[in-house]
């Protein structure tokens, strides 16, 4: 069995280290130009001519969660896409989502600003009651950032393309439900693939329908989001504020209006960070199923885009 590595983003050593003390019956090699078929690949954003060349693999793993620049590429037909399910990333996510929450919640960014001008502050208690989350995405992470949400006792609300039932969590499905979701949530998280359909699904019809005070968490994409629509409703004081990890161009470019609105945090695409050691025991587990002949989790339907 042989497995070519193509990261154009990452240091490609730790991964054939890692690989290939998982699997050291098999060829594990990083791929060059004219190298030989491999029977699966571990990539992350590899050129057109890596899939061109490698036109007989069987399986392509994807080291991220989310699959949206690897799905514009010209696939090889015999190949399933497989994305990461975790790899380490559903508790990042649900770390920081719960910190960008319980920070607006409590304040704390006000508190903060105060401290830093020497004045001693209180603010009066709010209610959990009063900021229900409504979470866009109900997959592995969408899944786990709900259940951390639902810890601290705040209402949970959930929506995704088709029907799923999530303890805990009230799930609307589907475009017909997707405007009783929005006016039902006061703190939206976005944890959306990023499809053709929802692209820019974050504008400003959407997000004004979501209660007055709304915040806005996005996590998953920069696509999602209308950078300008957002603006307008923060401006307009419909929205309280926004926590923005993903951005259409990233790194953020210098000047764009996220990087000084006082309503909005800016983080550098940190929310969760693919772990090499346990994405490298899951690939390696999925590799050995395929060879089986035996199902395995993750395999991203073409037509749906993840």
């Amino acid at each position: 069995m042989r497995i070519t590595v193509c990261l154009t983003e990452s240091k490609p050593a730790p991964w054939l280290q890692g690989l290939r003390a998982a699997l050291p019956e098999a060829i594990v090699e990083e791929w060059a130009p004219g190298a030989p078929q491999a029977d699966h690949a571990v990539v992350w954003a590899p050129p057109q001519q890596f899939l061109d060349e490698q036109s007989r693999l069987k399986g392509i793993f994807n080291i991220g969660a989310g699959v949206d620049a690897l799905m514009k590429l010209k696939l090889p037909a015999s190949a399933k896409v497989v994305r990461i399910d975790d790899g380490g990333m559903a508790v990042q996510m649900a770390e920081f989502v719960c910190h960008a929450l319980i920070r607006h919640f409590r304040e704390l960014d006000c508190y903060e600003d105060d401290v830093r001008h020497g004045a001693w502050s209180y603010r009066r208690p709010r209610q959990r009651v009063e900021f229900p989350v409504g979470i866009m995405g109900l997959g592995v992470l969408g899944e786990r950032v709900a259940q951390a949400v639902a810890h601290f006792e705040f209402p949970v609300l959930g929506w995704s393309r088709t029907p799923k039932t999530v303890p805990g969590v009230r799930c609307y499905a589907g475009q017909e439900q997707f405007d009783a979701f929005q006016a039902a949530t006061r703190v939206l998280v976005c944890l959306l693939p990023l499809t053709p359909e929802t692209q820019d699904i974050m504008n400003a019809r959407s997000l004004s329908r979501l209660m007055p005070g709304g915040y806005v968490i996005n996590v998953a994409r920069g696509a999602h989001l209308v950078d300008d629509d957002l603006i307008a409703l923060l401006d307009s004081g419909h929205l309280a504020g926004a926590a923005l990890d993903v951005f259409r161009t990233e790194p953020l470019p210098e000047g764009h209006p996220f990087w000084r609105h006082p309503k909005i945090t800016v983080t550098p695409h940190t929310s969760a960070r693919t772990l090499r050691e346990e994405s490298i025991a899951q690939i390696t587990g999925k590799i050995l199923a395929l060879e089986r002949g035996e199902p395995i989790a993750g395999v991203v339907d073409p037509t749906r885009g993840y």
